[in-house]
């Protein structure tokens, strides 16, 4: 059977605050790093807190139906907190990083499942044929890879495609853009890129340097990626956020870009 013609028509895509994003794609509900704790001080690990600044834009008990989340990483609070994990258990799967699907299987069981990069797994849609979701390289920090994770640990993202789906990417806290080339060889153009930005820096941690994209090099992803739309997440609501909405805009308008710009339902 030959593939059905893909739509590029834009799907609503709502923003919650963090990384939360909620969407619907092939009749299927997927929900990015679920965040919905109160504002206050998260310990990070080594000591130190994590501020989150601001109250999610919806309760959990709001939020209907979820058929995946699609988790970037299980090991920071300001991707997966309290009310995610509670959360993850009503979920029928979790796609998250190789090792955050060992943790969370002892929780979870089967409901767990982590990608490496460029494995898939195909789902099923409610009216017929199935959405491929496929595991990205990710890097949560400036360097390679493998002087990265020890620090901050693996991180995932994801892009899914269908027949006669737009392609979608979901970036997860990347700041390498030659993972983002990596992706664009293989899926560009890109129809909806979900970007996790708001330049997270960090005293203690690779000298200051960002651990996801800053603004201009979420532009640059856009371009990369031949993306013809982006929403913006994980750029607010946390006080390591170092750029929000104005500097995205700002670096998007400068790039030409600010036609692409989508901020998920909250304008």
């Amino acid at each position: 059977m030959s593939a059905l013609p893909a739509t590029t028509a834009p799907f609503p895509v709502r923003v919650f605050g963090g990384p939360t994003a909620l969407f619907e794609y092939g009749g299927l509900r997927f929900l990015t790093d679920p965040t919905f704790d109160a504002p206050g001080d998260y310990p990070r690990g080594d000591g130190g807190f994590l501020t989150k600044t601001a109250a999610s834009a919806t309760a959990t008990a709001d939020l209907g139906r979820i058929d995946v989340v699609l988790l970037s990483h299980d090991e920071h609070a300001d991707n997966l907190d309290t009310s995610g994990r509670a959360l993850l258990a009503g979920i029928p799967l979790t796609l998250t990083t190789p090792g955050g699907g060992e943790r969370l299987r002892e929780s979870l069981g089967e409901k767990a499942r982590g990608l490496a990069d460029w494995a898939s797994v195909e789902l099923d849609r409610p009216g017929g044929g199935t959405v491929t979701v496929t595991g990205v390289p990710a890097v949560h920090g400036p360097g390679p890879r493998e002087e990265v994770e020890p620090v901050t640990g693996q991180v995932v993202g994801f892009v899914l495609t269908g027949d006669g789906l737009p392609t979608v990417y979901v970036s997860g806290d990347n700041a390498s853009l030659d993972a983002v080339k990596e992706v664009a060889e293989r899926f560009a153009p890109v129809d909806t890129a979900v970007l996790f930005a708001g330049a997270p820096r960090f005293s203690a941690l690779f000298d200051n340097e960002v651990i996801v994209l800053d603004s201009a090099m979420a532009a640059e992803a856009t371009r990369i990626l031949g993306a013809r739309r982006v929403v913006p997440v994980h750029y607010d609501s946390w006080a390591h956020f170092t750029e929000g909405r104005d500097e995205l805009q700002a670096a998007f308008t400068a790039a030409g870009l600010a036609d692409r710009l989508d901020w998920g339902g909250r304008d």
